[in-house]
């Protein structure tokens, strides 16, 4: 492992990974998401990701993604609570390309009027789009119930909110938040840092906007949507979990490898082999510099609503019988599937740049030696849940 961080002039933080294969991965990483909107402006970052793409003084939306796909390239964004991140993926000789590609759509983005109003109707369709989709709906509402608004509003906004934003406020909005000194750039591959980081201190001058996240106020709630037209019931369980700088973060990732992670996971095993109840039972951890929930996701009949409930809760309370040698395979998997991962360029990309806007990036190299040193009880305690939310989406009889 070859990396270093390092701070520019600018404020700009480069992290970089060298790597001798001749390919590149690369991103631009705004901290302002939607942990920074007001209930009236919800959804404003994701409706700036999207309008950054539509086209600058210099190029159009098709010479945009030209540029890059002429190249062998790959080049996406997404916003999340915390942050806008802006990537590409391709050779490494062409580095500079997406540079000055996303370094011309920070700095010089036009936000044409037509234009503005047309991706409105873009996003007004991808709203209609999740919410008909009940496996993915179902994510919005559990946040909404573990979060009261504006947190536990959706990312991507709703129809009131996106459509009561105007051109002229987004425009002035996205020069005060689009702070480069705020920024982290992240390189994972063959690069020349020295000559990235004349580029960036050249090309970014910094400002001074100060963000306020807006205050995070916890809930639990459990809610029930019947829906016409579906066959399968949704279902969540969740609950607040650690911070990923508080240290029994490193405890709920091991807990989530015997109970949930994987198919001979204990869920997975009594709930979709032993009794067939479900296709799909997964976990997830969801956790960025504010914010941190666990959620358990299957889809069943909704019949077996009940019955599923309780075996998650009881599988959470016989963690107490948890083994040493069950410990230690849940520690083997989550390393194995460390090192999997980190042959992916863009994979580590992201891990290193959401490791510095929660910890530091450091932190991502030392994940073998965290893991290793959870103890069993820590496991056991940290199973111990006394408050959690649920969120449903049955069909309609």
């Amino acid at each position: 492992m070859n990396f270093q961080k390092i701070r520019l002039k600018n404020g700009i933080i480069l992290l970089h990974e060298s790597r001798p294969l001749p390919v590149v991965s690369l991103s631009i990483t705004n901290p302002f998401g939607a942990v920074y909107e007001e209930e009236k402006i919800k959804g404003i970052a994701h409706f700036m990701e999207h309008l950054v793409f539509t086209g600058t003084k210099t190029r159009t939306h098709e010479d945009i993604s030209r540029e890059i796909e002429k190249k062998g390239g790959i080049l996406n964004a997404f916003t999340s609570h915390d942050m806008t991140s802006f990537w590409c993926k391709l050779p490494s000789k062409h580095i500079f390309t997406p540079l000055e590609i996303f370094t011309d759509m920070l700095t010089n983005p036009l936000f044409d009027e037509k234009k503005f109003e047309k991706e409105k109707k873009v996003i007004l369709e991808e709203i209609k789009m999740y919410h008909d989709m009940p496996m993915r709906h179902i994510h919005d509402k559990i946040e909404a119930n573990l979060y009261e608004e504006p947190f536990g509003a959706s990312i991507i906004g709703s129809k009131e909110t996106v459509s009561s934003i105007g051109r002229d406020f987004a425009f002035d909005y996205f020069k005060k938040v689009y702070d480069p000194s705020r920024f982290i750039v992240t390189v994972v591959g063959k690069a020349n840092p020295k000559e990235i980081v004349s580029y960036l201190e050249q090309n970014f001058k910094p400002s001074k906007f100060i963000l306020k996240v807006q205050e995070i106020k916890k809930h639990n709630k459990e809610t029930v949507e019947e829906r016409h037209g579906i066959d399968q019931a949704h279902f969540i369980f969740a609950f607040h979990a650690p911070l990923a700088a508080e240290k029994n973060h490193a405890n709920l990732e091991v807990l989530d490898a015997y109970l949930a992670n994987g198919m001979s996971s204990r869920l997975f095993l009594e709930i979709r082999e032993k009794r067939g109840l479900a296709y799909a039972v997964k976990s997830s951890l969801e956790t960025e510099k504010n914010f941190s929930y666990y959620t358990i996701y299957v889809g069943t009949t909704k019949s077996a609503l009940s019955e599923v409930k309780k075996l998650i809760l009881k599988e959470f309370e016989n963690v107490r019988h948890m083994t040493e040698t069950e410990l230690k395979e849940a520690k083997e998997r989550l390393i194995g599937l460390y090192k999997v991962s980190s042959e992916e360029s863009s994979d580590v990309m992201n891990e290193l740049m959401l490791h510095e806007l929660t910890t530091k990036a450091e932190d991502y190299y030392e994940y073998e030696k965290n893991i290793g040193a959870v103890k069993l009880e820590d496991v056991k305690r940290i199973a111990e849940i006394k408050e959690y939310s649920t969120a449903a989406i049955v069909p309609k009889d």
